[in-house]
Formats: C-alpha cells, structure tokens, sequence
C-alpha cells in the first residue's frame, strides 16, 4: 500500500501538472502517476536525430489556448513569441500573405493576387470572430453557462455561425474564392476528420476552439520547443509540493464515490478523496466497465518534423523567410479539403494531401544550437489534414513511410527546387526528417485512435440543465474526474481541463469531509 492521499492524478501531461498545482498550493495532498518516464504527455521537446543540436516539438507546436490569467494564477512565466506572419498561401505565380504587424501588407498582398474583394471579407471574418473569442474566453475558466448565454452574448451573427449551420455554408456565403474559403476551413479541421459540410457540426466545434485562445485566437511560438511549457508547470507543482511518480503505469481504478483507491501495474495501491484523470475519457471507461463507451475517438492528423541546411525556395517567389515564418498552407483550397476527406472516406490516402508548414526556429532560434544557427540551418514542422487513423489500419493500410511520401510529394508541389537537396543528414547520412501518424501516437502516447483531443471537442457551454454549474470534468463517479483534453472545454495546450478539474476536486473534497 503506496499511502493515502486527498487526490490522484492519473497522468502527468501538462494539465495533471496544472490540476497538482492548483491542488497543493491549497493545500491538499496531491500524488501524480505518470506512465512514462517523462512529463508533458504531447507537450514535450525531443532531440530525435543523432548528433545534431537541434531540439523539435515533435507532437505540439503552438500555444493559443493557454490563458493568461491561468498561467499567473500558478507562478508561471511562458515565454510565447508573436509571429510576424500568420499565413501564407501560394496562388499560381504569387502568394496570398496576411501580415499580423502590418494591415496595409496584407491588403496589397490580397491585391496582388488579384483578391481585393476579399481583403474586405477577410477583416470582417477577422471581426467576428474576435467578437466570439471576446465573449466566449473569459468564461472558460468559470463554471458553465447555460447556451442562452453564449447565444445573447455572442449576438446573432456569431451564434449562426457556430451552431446554426455547417460552416462550409458560413464561408460560401462570407468569401468569394476557393483559395481564402480553405485558409479559414483549415481551423475546423485540425485533428478533425470532417467535411466542410458536416451537419453534426464537429467542424464548426474545431474552428471554435482555434479562434478563441487568450480572446484573439493567436498562435504563439514556446521559446525552446513546447518542453519549456512543461518544465515551468513541473516545477511549479515541485515547489508546491506535489508529488510526481514515473514510470507508474495506471491499471485499476475503484471508487464507492466517496474514497478510491488507484492501482499501478508495478503493485502500488493508492488511497485517495478524489481521482483525476488526465488520459482519455475513453480509457477511464475502459477501466471502470471493460470497456469503451460511445464511438472509439479517432485521429486524422500526420505530423512531420525535420532539418534543413536551408530553407528550400517557393515557386511563388515568396522569400522563404517570409512563407515559412507564418503557417504556409499547401493544398489547402476548400475543394481540395473536400476532396481530400472523400478519398479517405473511401479508403484512399489524399493525394495531395491537404497540409501545413511553419519553421519555428526562425522566430525562436534557440531551439537551434550554435553552430546550426551559423551554418542557416532551420527546423521545418508539417501537419497534414484529413488523415484518419483508419487509413492506417485493415489490409491496405498506409505505412509511416508512404504517408511520408504522401506529405513530402505534397509540399513539394510548391517547392522551386527538390527538398531532398536542402534536408539536413546526420553524421551517418541519415536525414533529419520524422514522422508521427495517428497509430504512432496509439504507441507513443496512449492516445486512443490517435486523437490529439481525447476525444470529440465539444461546446464549451452546458448542453443539458444538470450540466450548468458544473466544471465540464465530472463522470458517473461523485469522486471521479477527467482532468485532460477530453474534458469540456479541455482541447489544445491550454491547462483549462487540469484547472477546472482542480476546481470540481476542491469542491468535492469540502463535500467529503
């Protein structure tokens, strides 16, 4: 018998971190079982590729969610850089570039392609939804609110556009081209296998959360990778006293709703108050009935990561400093989206696969070493859409190394020069080049079907009366509660599934005392 404790956290990814904080800073008992031999879950840093000083992110890259106000609450300083571009898109000859410092480039780049039109819908798309991350962000660290709320709150404009109708049917009607309808389609289709015309909405739910992050929907670059995330919120749950255990694989679960009691694979039996869990939701089920509830989650994304000497140059003549120091968006175009979603529906890995790139070590070189910086060498990250794991599994499953394939010959579409030429090889001639599909991260994370959300996002308002008031995190069990990205409201690198966890196990302590 490990010890009796007033909480467990199963999983010590960043929001379990968050969650152990928050508890032991108010005094309670707080132990964390982690199942690997390090913290941080998809937010962790990597030096994959032998002999070279270079460190990636090989799952998550950006951090928009992660609230402000929470990070003061735990003592933490992230150090989050601004890029100067947000994105990038070849059009034929040219490219499409919205600049996040400078209205006036963005407008003449529009122009230059021939888009002036669009410019205008562009900013009017750009306010509203900053009327929807205004009105919705400040409520995700506080119980929940019923859906009149958002619905007043948001007004009519924005509450049709989020739950009305599919949002394909939103950007036909708010932009005039194929090219500027796919840019903003892409935020709806992270990690999320979906048409643009999807009516159960999973599309709409996705743009949501990735326009919301800190009230502008911005995505920023962690200095030093995503590790330093974790490492602040690991030190930050040391120094309140919180205890973390590797190595401390979870495999039974049993609670009468009032005390529990935690069993590791290696014999260790932990008594507790109150659990959290920070795995999937599904996996919890697994434990408490033998077996899943509901739909198997599944993920449809494919993350490269790789080294270049150079950084290769674009058909567009867009400088590549320019292209690559935003999002570039390949392939991306509405019909391609689509198209892409019906050839994997069918079975058949997209081609081309819709994807983006961003090289984070233009506005963060420190995750470059010395001499890597000197020699003009950068680090390059891929993220391929509609990507289902289902693709990855059966008899004519697509390999690691033909989604690759897949991922490169796409990019490489609107490359003016091979790729090959500009990879960086290690000192055995192997290039600087990974690969993570949905099935690896079933190996490498436990994440159910590779889904980077745990699960399907859901509204981050109550959908049923008992759910107003609550925090999002409770199950069937009083004493139970999931404190990951499968929570409401918990997607993303964000800590809001860990706080508001914490929130539900404060209260439920006071009720068990």
């Amino acid at each position: 018998m490990a010890g009796e404790t007033d909480v467990v956290i199963v999983g010590g990814g960043h929001n379990g971190l968050v969650a152990a904080t928050l508890l032991a800073r108010a005094g309670h008992s707080v132990v964390v079982l982690e199942r690997t031999d390090r913290l941080g879950g998809a937010a962790v840093s990597a030096r994959p590729f032998e002999g070279v000083d270079v460190t990636v992110s090989p799952y998550a890259y950006l951090v928009s969610l992660f609230p402000e106000e929470l990070a003061s609450q735990l003592g933490v300083d992230l150090r989050l850089l601004r890029r100067r571009i947000a994105w990038c898109t070849p059009d034929g000859g040219g490219a499409l570039v919205v600049d996040n410092l400078d209205a006036q480039a963005t407008a003449d780049s529009f122009a230059a392609v021939g888009l002036q039109g669009e410019f205008e819908r562009w900013v009017s798309w750009q306010a509203l939804t900053g009327h929807i991350a205004a009105a919705v962000a400040p409520t995700l660290l506080e119980p929940l609110r019923p859906a009149e709320f958002f619905r007043d709150r948001l007004g009519a404009a924005g509450w049709e556009l989020l739950t009305s109708r599919p949002l394909g049917d939103t950007l036909d009607d708010a932009f005039g081209t194929d090219l500027v309808r796919g840019v903003v389609l892409t935020d709806g289709l992270i990690g999320t296998f979906a048409s643009s015309g999807d009516v159960d909405l999973r599309q709409n739910r996705c743009l949501l959360y990735h326009v919301i992050g800190n009230g502008t929907g911005e995505w920023l670059v962690p200095v030093g990778g995503m590790g330093t995330v974790t490492d602040a919120l690991a030190h930050a749950a040391r120094r309140a006293r919180a205890q973390l255990h590797l190595r401390r694989p979870v495999v039974s679960v049993e609670s009468d709703g009032r005390r529990a009691e935690v069993s590791t694979e290696g014999g260790d039996h932990h008594l507790c108050a109150v659990v959290l869990w920070g795995a999937a939701p599904s996996a919890l089920d697994g434990l408490l009935h033998a077996e899943a509830l509901g739909p198997a989650p599944e993920g449809a994304q494919v993350k490269v990561n790789m080294v270049v000497r150079r950084l290769p140059k674009l058909a567009s003549q867009v400088p590549p400093e320019t292209a690559f120091s935003g999002t570039l968006h390949v392939n991306e175009r509405r019909s391609q989206l689509d198209a892409a979603w019906r050839q994997a529906r069918q079975g058949s890995f997209p081609a081309p696969v819709p994807c983006e790139v961003y090289c984070h070590s233009l506005t963060d070189p420190t995750v470059l070493g010395p001499e890597l910086r000197r020699s003009g060498a950068q680090t390059l990250s891929l993220f391929a859409l509609q990507t289902p794991t289902r693709l990855f599994t059966g008899a004519n499953m697509t390999t690691s190394e033909g989604a690759l394939s897949a991922c490169l010959d796409s990019f490489q579409s609107v490359l003016a020069e091979p790729l090959s030429d500009c990879l960086l090889s290690t000192d055995n001639g192997k290039p600087c080049i990974e690969v993570h599909t949905p099935v690896d991260l079933v190996g490498e994370l436990a994440l159910p079907g590779g889904n980077i959300f745990h699960g399907e996002l859901c509204w981050p308002w109550a959908e049923t009366d008992d759910e107003v008031g609550g925090w999002g995190v409770e199950t069937e069990i009083d004493n139970i509660f999931v404190c990951g990205s499968g929570s409401r409201r918990g997607g993303g690198v964000s800590g809001i599934g860990g706080h508001n966890a914490a929130m539900a196990a404060m209260a439920a302590l006071e009720r068990l005392r």
